[in-house]
C-alpha cells in the first residue's frame, strides 16, 4: 500500500502528463504525397506550428486502396482524416456511412463546381500519357490511334490506383459503348498494370514503356525540378477525363474538431501554396502557377458526377478485365 503523501503525488503527476499529453492527428493518404518530394512533410510542419498536435501520416498505397482499407477497418480505423479519394469513389464512400460532415466552404479555384458536405477538394488535374518527347516524337493522339500502333504504355489497377480508376472512366466516358471493343485493340500496348501511381512512373523513367498514364501536369516536374522539358503529355482528341482529389473527416476520430481543422487547413493558402510543385497539380484555389508549371491545357474536359462514376464503375472493370485477363 503506497503512503497517502506518494499515492496523492503519482496522481498528481499523471494528472500533469496528461494535461501536458500533445493530442495525435492520423490522416491516411497516399505513398507520393508522403514522400520527401511530396506535400507531406511541408504540410506536417505547417500544420503543427498552429494546431498544438502531433500530425501522423499514415499510408496505405493509392486512392482506391485507401478506400478498401477504410471499408475493412470500417470504425476501428485508427485515422481521423482521409485524403486522397476523388470524385469518382464519392458516391462510394459516402455509402460506407464513416464520414462525418466537414462544415468547410470549398476553395474557389475548380474548374467545375463542387459543393459536397463530406469531403473536401484539395487539387485537381487531367489524366494523360506522359511520353520522352526524344524517344517518342510523334506519340498517339487518341486511344484509337494509340490501339493501332505499337506504342508501349504502363497504367495502374483501377481497383487500387485512383489514376487507374480515372482510365477506365475516361474511356468509358469517351467512347461509351465502344469502350470494351477498344479495351480488347488496347491490351497489347499495355506492358504490364502496377497497383499505384508511383511504381508505373518509375517503369516509364527507367525506360520500360514508351508511355505512363499521369497527368498533363507531370512534365511540370520535370521542367522545373530537373531543367528537363524533354517530358511532354499527349493531347487525344477525345478530350482529356479531370480527377478532383478530396479529404474528409472520419466519422469515428477521437479527434473531430483537430479533424475538421486540418481539412479547413487544406484550402488554405499555406497547404495549397505547395501543391503546383510537391503533388505537380493544379491548387483547388485560385493562385499563380508557377513559371515553367503549365504550358498548354486539353481543349475538351471530361468528367462524370459521383453518381454517374458509381454507376460506371462496375461495368467498366468488368470490360477492362475481361479484355485484359485481369
Amino acid at each position: 500500500m503506497k503512503p497517502p503523501l506518494l499515492a496523492a503525488t503519482v496522481v498528481s503527476l499523471a494528472a500533469g502528463a496528461a494535461v501536458a499529453e500533445t493530442p495525435v492527428l492520423t490522416v491516411l493518404t497516399y505513398d507520393s504525397f508522403t514522400s520527401e518530394w511530396g506535400p507531406g512533410p511541408a504540410v506536417e510542419q505547417a500544420f503543427e506550428a498552429i494546431c498544438g498536435c502531433d500530425l501522423r501520416f499514415v499510408t496505405g498505397g493509392d486512392g482506391a486502396a485507401l478506400l478498401a482499407r477504410l471499408k475493412l477497418e470500417g470504425a476501428a480505423s485508427e485515422a481521423d482524416v482521409v485524403l486522397g479519394l476523388d470524385t469518382s469513389l464519392a458516391a462510394e464512400a459516402a455509402a460506407t456511412g464513416l464520414f462525418a460532415p466537414h462544415g468547410q466552404a470549398a476553395a474557389k479555384g475548380l474548374p467545375v463546381p463542387y459543393d459536397d458536405p463530406l469531403f473536401l477538394p484539395y487539387d485537381w488535374g487531367w489524366f494523360a500519357f506522359v511520353h520522352d518527347k526524344t524517344r517518342l516524337p510523334a506519340p498517339p493522339a487518341s486511344f484509337e490511334a494509340l490501339a493501332a500502333s505499337e506504342v508501349k504504355v504502363v497504367i495502374q489497377d483501377p481497383r487500387s490506383s485512383t489514376p487507374g480508376l480515372g482510365l477506365l472512366l475516361w474511356v468509358k466516358a469517351a467512347h461509351g459503348d465502344r469502350a470494351a471493343a477498344l479495351w480488347a485493340e488496347l491490351a497489347d500496348n499495355i506492358v504490364t498494370v502496377t497497383p499505384g501511381w508511383s511504381e508505373a512512373y518509375g517503369l516509364f523513367l527507367e525506360g520500360e514503356a514508351d508511355m505512363v498514364l499521369s497527368y498533363t501536369t507531370s512534365p511540370a516536374y520535370h521542367r522545373i525540378a530537373e531543367q528537363d522539358a524533354g517530358k511532354d503529355w499527349a493531347p487525344f482528341a477525345e478530350g482529356h477525363y479531370l480527377q478532383v482529389e478530396v479529404s474528409g473527416v472520419l466519422a469515428a476520430s477521437d479527434q473531430p474538431d483537430l479533424a475538421r481543422a486540418f481539412v479547413a487547413f487544406t484550402q488554405g493558402s499555406e497547404f495549397q501554396s505547395v501543391i503546383p510543385t510537391t503533388n505537380w497539380m493544379y491548387p483547388a484555389a485560385e493562385m499563380p502557377l508557377p513559371e515553367g508549371f503549365e504550358t498548354s491545357r486539353p481543349e475538351v474536359s471530361l468528367l462524370m458526377t459521383a453518381d454517374e462514376a458509381q454507376a460506371a464503375r462496375g461495368p467498366a472493370l468488368a470490360e477492362w478485365q475481361a479484355a485484359l485477363g485481369q
